[in-house]
This record gives structure tokens, sequence and C-alpha cells, in this order.
């Protein structure tokens, strides 16, 4: 019996992950479908669309290296958490030590590179927006 509970919870666990997957692509899509007939009537209607109207209703801009900065950030908070984690488990079970010590180090890995992205996509957006030089 321990088998089948132990698969049945497995299971749960990938159909949450997959509900939770799929419900936010179902929001995404409705969302946009819900700008596209506001901007549909407003154009049906005969209103003028000007561009402060059209960022306004579509979302606006976003800012791709603040996005990735923060989820660096949240990321690098992690991985100490990981360690201790790690740390504290292995009193119990002295051979988690080191695989939860490289889960750690994997997640500041993964930290570091969405910060090392945050800058790089600065720089480029810095370059693109800024003036031709002669």
């Amino acid at each position: 019996m321990e088998g089948l509970g132990a698969g049945l919870g497995q299971l749960a666990f990938w159909g949450f992950i997959a509900a939770v997957v799929v419900g936010g692509m179902w929001y995404s899509i409705r969302e946009k479908e819900a700008q596209h007939e506001t901007l549909r009537r407003m154009v049906e209607s005969g209103k003028p669309v000007d561009e402060e109207m059209l960022e306004k209703i579509l979302g606006g801009t976003k800012d791709t290296a603040r996005d990735l900065r923060v989820g660096g950030m949240i990321t690098l908070a992690v991985a100490p958490g990981l360690a201790i984690m790690g740390l504290f488990i292995s009193m119990i079970e002295e051979r988690a030590l080191y695989p939860l010590l490289g889960t750690a180090i994997l997640v500041g890995c993964v930290g570091i590179g969405l910060l090392v992205a945050a800058k790089s996509t600065e720089r480029s957006d810095r370059d693109v927006n800024s003036p031709p030089r002669l």
C-alpha cells in the first residue's frame, strides 16, 4: 500500500502543477481577448485611439531588466536557505548535506545568471535607445 500511496501523492503533485500552468495560460489568453475586444469596440464606435490610450489598454511597456533583477535577487535569497536546510536535515540524515549544498550552489548560480542577464538587457536597451554615434 505504501507504493500506491506514494504514486498517488506524486500524481496529485504533478496534477496540481499542471493545473496551475494551464490556469495561468487560460487567464492570460482571456485577458488578451478582453483587451482586443475593448479596442475593437472603441474602433467600431468611432472613438479615436491614440498612443496613450493604446498603452493604457494593452498594459504599457514592460521593464525586462527590472523583472530579471527581481527574479535574480529572490533566487539568490533562496540559495542560503537551501544550504541551511541541508545543515538541519544533516543532523538527522548525514547523507543529505552534500546534495542540498549542491542544490543551493545550483540555485545561486541561476540567481547570478539572472542578474547578469538583467545587466546585459539594461546595456542592450541603453544601446538601442541612445542616439547613433557619429
